[in-house]
């Protein structure tokens, strides 16, 4: 019982950070589910895939809350989840096909040391970029289906990466937050269903399916479904400046984090 309240309690600090930053809030969810499900004595590569796909499943809740709350600001663009959205849902049934036969610890630390680098300069550098990116349609797509894949083998819902993409691109801060978190959903409902059916008959934990869990599914959904609307509130309440200046410190602290896990998988 007590491993639910603190899923449910998890939940509600990703989804006060979905909200907040367009994210999926995986990086919170990941690490706590592998504690939990460790603690229960499965198997660490059963529980660490289970916790991946059990996050996936969380996003789509977390997504559809932070979608609805930033599109009654007017802050979702929804002719970039348009073109986008498709290529995102690729790369991540590319992702979940991925994660059973590549390390995503090599991948993990690659994207940790970039975000690392990315949140130094947003905090030490120029608060604004003196010009905007412009990208290609074939770029557009490699990029969009980037997004998905790395964002499925990790069990985030692509919101770190999505809001940097779209401020390169000129998008203001709000507006590239809202939009992201659109991304989001289009990672997690084929990134979920993909380590659902991959998972079964590979010694799945039980109420599981597949690499979802059930139980643990609901607590963390019903964290994320509350206070994602509230983070997105908060969002709106920032100026652009601080809004800016918040995600690079949260850049940092998730940089960080991943490159732990990182480290910790490959030794």
């Amino acid at each position: 019982m007590i491993q639910y309240v603190l899923l449910a309690l998890t939940g509600a600090f990703a989804g006060t950070l979905g909200g907040l930053f367009g994210i999926g809030g995986g990086v919170v969810i990941v690490p706590v589910l592998f504690v939990v499900f460790t603690a229960g004595g499965a198997d660490p590569e059963i529980a660490m895939k289970t916790a991946v796909g059990t996050s996936l499943a969380t996003i789509i809740v977390t997504s559809t809350r932070s979608i609805r709350a930033h599109h009654q600001r007017g802050a979702v663009d929804f002719s970039v989840l348009r073109v986008w959205g498709p290529f995102i849902a690729l790369g991540a049934v590319l992702g979940a096909l991925a994660a059973r036969v590549i390390s995503g610890e090599i991948l993990l630390a690659v994207f940790a040391v970039g975000v690392i680098g990315i949140a130094i300069q947003k905090l030490i550098g120029r608060s604004e970029q003196s010009r905007t990116l412009t990208f290609s349609p074939a770029v557009e797509r490699g990029l969009a289906t980037g997004v998905g894949l790395f964002s499925a083998l990790m069990g985030i819902g692509g919101g770190v990466i999505g809001v940097l993409i779209l401020t390169l691109a000129g998008r203001p801060m709000h507006q590239a937050v809202g939009t992201a978190s659109g991304f989001g959903l289009a990672i997690a409902v084929p990134g979920a269903l993909g380590f659902a059916l991959l998972g079964l008959g590979q010694g799945a934990l039980p109420w599981a399916i597949g690499f979802v869990h059930g139980p643990a599914f609901l607590a963390v959904a019903l964290g994320t479904a509350i206070f994602t609307p509230l983070g997105a509130a908060l969002a709106h309440k920032l100026s652009a400046k601080r809004l800016s200046a918040v995600f690079g410190v949260y850049l940092l602290i998730t940089g960080l984090l991943l490159l732990r896990e990182a480290v910790l998988g490959l030794s």
